[in-house]
């Protein structure tokens, strides 16, 4: 560890402060500083700042503190020293940001999302939110051929926002996002992340039981079709197939369904048709939307063989789809009333939910309650090995 983090954790045990603890009063999350502290990420000046006041230290953190990087980023993906040298040059003088500069935050913005797949939406928040400041603020000196792109890129960093703002449990933050990546991309004449952040909204609808808005807002999503990428168009036919099954609209549900898969599938042939949020959206992920629709529909068996496709051909490094499918297979067993499988996925997967996933610890948790019922040391084993997650 570097002397910084060294002197931060001996203050912090000085003063008597767990982490957590430090984290609620200097204002970031418990997940983003607990990284910090152990060396696997880089603070921000304001963090140090924060820390420095918190722990009395008279700017001696600020002076241990690491050089910063001009525009903060995981550690591994931080500019070579020339793009260093340009990003902190626009940052000083915003009208002369040019397209290189541009270049460089859309790659930075697409490696922090792949980043997410593995580590979770905590330790990007405050990064994320960093890079969507600076996006903004440059695009309101940029000359006028570099605006637009800036413009159109804080609509895809307000767009990953929202998504880290759900992905750790505030819904309410998401939707304002959603609604301001959705401006700006009206702003940008972008119809495909306007379509997005409408399907994204219908995906909150969707986490909270509210068929109607998923399907109206799936619909919405839809009137982009035509001026949208096939992955795009899909993505908005599966949250309105989603919203029918919630309504229990089996047959117009499955009617849908088959309509975004016919489209996933041609967006999987043409992969350089999509834009760059859409990595991830191929016919595996797919299968287990089908997984999903059909847990909605109470259908247990045909969503354990759905989920336990998409699982087998999942990448590893997508830890936290992987999590919440896995945990969704869990319930697809019990759902079947095969508890002792429930209970095998729910095991093998929980070290992964509490890391990564609190929607997939809620998932066992349902999981466990249901086992119990029938198999209760199972059950009980089961909400004790969740119970650190909160």
């Amino acid at each position: 560890m570097s002397d910084f983090t060294t002197e931060a954790r001996e203050a912090l045990g000085q003063k008597g402060l767990s982490i957590r603890a430090a984290a609620r009063a200097v204002n970031y999350d418990h997940a983003f500083l607990s990284r910090v502290l152990n060396g696997k990420q880089g603070p921000s000046r304001q963090l140090v700042e924060a820390l420095d006041n918190l722990l009395d230290k008279g700017g001696h953190l600020v002076a241990l503190a690491p050089a910063q990087a001009p525009v903060p980023t995981l550690r591994q993906f931080r500019p070579d020293a020339d793009m260093y040298s340009r990003i902190a040059s626009v940052l000083n003088e915003p009208s002369k940001v040019d397209h290189p500069a541009v270049d460089w935050l859309e790659h930075s913005l697409g490696e922090h999302r792949r980043a997410e797949d593995e580590t979770g939406g905590a330790p990007l928040l405050a990064i994320i939110k960093s890079q969507l400041v600076t996006v903004n603020d440059l695009g309101k000196h940029a000359r006028e051929g570099v605006r637009d792109r800036l413009v159109s890129l804080a609509s895809q960093y307000a767009q990953f926002m929202a998504w880290l703002c759900n992905d750790t449990g505030d819904k309410a933050g998401a939707v304002a996002w959603y609604d301001r990546a959705h401006d700006w991309a009206l702003e940008a004449g972008d119809p495909n992340m306007a379509a997005t952040t409408l399907s994204m909204k219908a995906h909150i609808a969707w986490s909270v039981n509210d068929g109607h808005r998923t399907l109206r807002l799936g619909e919405a999503a839809r009137w982009h079709g035509g001026r949208v990428s096939s992955g795009i168009e899909g993505m908005a036919a599966q949250m309105t197939a989603r919203g029918n099954a919630l309504l229990g609209d089996e047959d117009t549900a499955r009617r849908v369904l088959d309509e975004a898969q016919t489209l996933v599938t041609k967006a999987s042939e043409h992969p350089e048709n999509e834009p760059d949020w859409m990595y991830f959206y191929g016919d595996d992920w797919f299968t287990a939307q089908r997984g999903m629709i059909e847990l909605d529909l109470n259908n247990g068996k045909p969503a354990v063989e759905y989920l336990t496709t998409a699982l087998s051909r999942l990448p590893e490094n997508y830890r936290r789809d992987r999590a919440w499918f896995s945990a969704c297979l869990a319930k697809a067993h019990a759902l079947a009333d095969d508890l002792d499988a429930a209970t095998l996925v729910s095991t093998d997967t929980a070290d992964d939910a509490l890391a990564v996933n609190g929607y997939a610890v809620e998932q066992l948790r349902g999981v466990a309650v249901k086992v119990a019922q029938k198999l209760p040391r199972a059950g009980q084993d089961l909400l004790h090995m969740l119970r650190d997650i909160g």
